[in-house]
């Protein structure tokens, strides 16, 4: 097959992802209507007849503290000490962004599309589920975050394609060149490192996984 026509499949499998991805957005939207919420820019705002079989089902502290594995509450310090990295590789993320991105011409991230914490509005979790999930939120997003900006600064700074499969790949990558490919990559360097025409349209990437 010929560097056109892989290059050709690729970007037919990353559009294909991509269709995919909007027809999964669009069924989880659908299911705003089944589950009674509307979201709003402050929030989530359940109808209330949810909300009250909601309160129904929450499941009380001590109960809950009662069931739970032995094992789970013992290595919950573990878990939550965590957290003190990721702060600071948030806050380091945010630094970096606002003083190199604008250097090299790459478009910021935008931190809020990628750490989202809206279970808090669940009324049927107890203070210790939203906690948790309070915090699995964050840090996933925050995984997300600096995962989208690490691609675009690969992108900028070595856009090579690895000749080895990669168990997923971030959005970005789609656009650099193919492994061994020096011709193209020396004529079309400059070119490529400033391929930010997607995001300054306002369209928001999202991490593209495949195995």
């Amino acid at each position: 097959m010929s560097r056109e026509n892989m290059e050709d499949k690729f970007l037919e499998l990353m559009e294909k992802i991509k269709r995919l991805e909007d027809e999964l957005a669009f069924e989880i939207q659908k299911k705003e209507d089944e589950f009674l919420y509307e979201i709003h820019a402050k929030g989530v705002k359940f109808q209330r007849t949810a909300k009250i079989q909601h309160k129904l089902l929450v499941k009380k502290i001590r109960h809950y503290l009662r069931d739970a594995a032995v094992m789970n509450i013992v290595t919950a310090p573990v878990i939550y000490a965590v957290v003190v990295p990721a702060l600071f590789l948030d806050l380091f993320l945010t630094a970096y962004q606002a003083v190199c991105f604008p250097i090299y011409g790459i478009p910021k991230v935008r931190r809020r599309d990628y750490i989202v914490t809206d279970r808090k509005y669940l009324h049927y979790l107890n203070l210790i589920e939203k906690i948790n999930c309070y915090y699995c939120g964050y840090f996933n997003g925050l995984m997300g975050y600096g995962r989208e900006m690490a691609g675009r600064t690969e992108q900028y700074w070595c856009p090579i394609k690895h000749a080895r499969k990669l168990a997923s790949i971030h959005g970005r990558y789609r656009n650099f060149f193919e492994y061994g490919d020096a011709g193209t990559y020396r004529k079309d360097l400059e070119k490529v490192r400033r391929k930010f025409d997607d995001l300054r349209a306002g369209e928001n990437p999202v991490d593209n996984s495949g195995k």
